[in-house]
């Protein structure tokens, strides 16, 4: 049987001729199709009709995905893959702040409070409600640019009453812990300001990605609420930074200053995040860019460099490489343990086989805070992976109990949470789905390189294996010591026995 096509090239039907025979192929065909409900078969469409699919398709491409790549977007949706490992640290528990969470049903009841504040506001600054209406709808597409989706869903005066009430709640927590909250006119009783739980589980909530407003609206916001006579001289990020102290990882109390002044604030997760920078990258952000595009370019030249040698000696050893070995696993090599003094956490240096780590204090809400610094990293472009630079070491050198017993024992990690295995098992699930590239920022390759070489040198082994194994305790050194003198004149005597044979 024969075939010829009718009609429409781009589906063309196949009927049968009369006269002809039907391959097995084209039976099974008909018989696929027939199971699958369809009456016909789709021809391959021709260049000329792929072209103008194409022209279609890009034509239905919105004008708000257009500019989307021309911004740079600050406020992110986690992406699945994140999400699906560790749901709850990425969505709010008490209140939304901005589009993404938005009229939730385990939010609604923080609503209400939203606006009792904004109420509290505009009594204290007799102003009214239009008065800051009118100045956050000028920056009613300013704001919706800073966020990777349009909300086109929201109209114009809702997205406005949205940004203004949850700015307001903000800029009047962040006064609030800057004097007091009785000092704002607030009652002991309050439900926010006066119920112990509340603001650990709100400041956790308001150091969420998907949980942001635009900082330039904060700062606009701030300025209006400023009475007359005021005399503040605080910023909305250093307000930021002192309401956040008590749940910033690292040293609590250690009153954080804002750096890079001169960059563009973001939101007050970037605010927080620009703080725990390591000492030794505390520059300004013309350096980091030039930094980074000088990084860009020999980055491949580097790497080119490593894969000649490798070629040549067969032995890839210069090349950076992800700390492998954990704490118990260190100290058998010779790497000892010490708490650095510095008061940033991140600041981990490796001098003369000790390896100088600051402390770290983990509860509750560290999970939390750092999974979102990790996903702002991966999204962000202008950003440092100074945290998961840092969360990949400890994850390193965290395998078990154990080392986080040691490390407990040596004052560098202090948890809240109930024991040693949970911290662990805490510590390793930071880094899953997370990217990450040793040769890109990481800003502790240096003492990547400097513990790796150390650990591949038998004789720190060897050491160590004589420390730990004999001289654990004064009567081990004491056999030890005993037992090389008795050596030494067995020796001695041997040498004499034998000089006296040939004399």
């Amino acid at each position: 049987m024969t075939f010829i096509l009718i009609d429409n090239p781009r589906e063309r039907r196949i009927v049968p001729c009369q006269n002809g025979h039907q391959s097995s192929f084209d039976a099974d065909a008909e018989v696929e199709d027939k199971r699958e409900g369809k009456d016909h078969v789709k021809h391959p469409i021709t260049k000329a009709e792929c072209i103008i699919n194409m022209k279609e398709k890009v034509a239905q491409v919105s004008r708000w995905e257009r500019e989307n790549a021309q911004f740079n977007r600050s406020i992110f949706r986690v992406p699945k893959h994140l999400r699906e490992v560790q749901s709850r640290a990425y969505t709010p528990q008490l209140v939304s702040i901005g589009p993404y969470h938005r009229g939730k049903d385990h939010l609604k009841e923080m609503e209400n409070q939203k606006w009792r504040l904004l109420q509290h506001v505009l009594e204290r600054t007799h102003h009214q409600v239009e008065h800051y209406y009118d100045e956050m709808s000028e920056l009613e597409e300013k704001m919706r640019r800073c966020y990777a989706q349009r909300f086109e869903d929201i109209d114009s005066p809702e997205f406005v009453e949205m940004m203004l009430l949850d700015a307001c709640f903000v800029v009047e927590l962040l006064n609030a812990s800057d004097k007091t909250f009785m000092d704002c006119w607030y009652s002991k009783g309050d439900p926010i300001f006066g119920t112990r739980g509340v603001l650990p589980c709100i400041q956790r909530d308001m150091l969420m990605l998907e949980n942001q407003i635009p900082l330039f609206l904060l700062d606009k916001l701030y300025t209006l609420t400023l009475t007359c006579n005021s005399e503040e001289n605080n910023s909305v990020s250093q307000l930021a930074l002192q309401f956040f102290d008590s749940i910033i990882p690292g040293c609590q109390n250690l009153q954080h200053k804002v750096r890079n002044s001169k960059e563009p604030g973001l939101h007050l997760l970037r605010v927080v995040h620009q703080c725990l920078l390591p000492s030794s990258k505390d520059i300004p952000l013309e350096d980091c860019k030039k930094q980074r595009r000088h990084s860009l370019k020999t980055k491949t030249r580097v790497k080119f460099q490593h894969l000649l040698q490798s070629c040549k000696d067969k032995d890839s050893s210069n090349i950076p490489q992800l700390l492998g070995h954990s704490v118990m696993t260190l100290r058998g090599s010779g790497v000892r343990f010490q708490k650095n003094t510095s008061e940033n956490f991140m600041d981990i240096e490796f001098k003369n086989g000790i390896l100088y780590i600051p402390p770290l204090v983990i509860h509750n809400s560290t999970k939390s805070i750092f999974l979102n610094f990790m996903a702002f990293e991966q999204y962000y472009p202008n950003c440092s992976k100074h945290v998961t630079s840092y969360i990949r070491f400890m994850d390193g050198l965290i395998n078990s109990h154990r080392d986080v017993e040691y490390l407990r024992y040596k004052g560098i990690i202090d948890h809240k949470l109930g024991s040693e295995q949970e911290v662990a098992g805490l510590v390793n699930k930071f880094c899953k789905e997370i990217a990450f590239d040793i040769d890109d920022d990481c800003y502790l390759s240096g003492v990547y390189a400097e513990v790796n070489k150390y650990f591949d040198q038998k004789w720190h082994v060897w050491r160590a294996i004589l420390k730990h194994e004999y001289f654990t305790n004064p009567w081990a050194t004491l056999s030890i010591l005993a037992g090389s003198i008795l050596i030494a004149l067995a020796i001695l005597q041997t040498i004499y026995t034998v000089m006296g044979y040939y004399e």
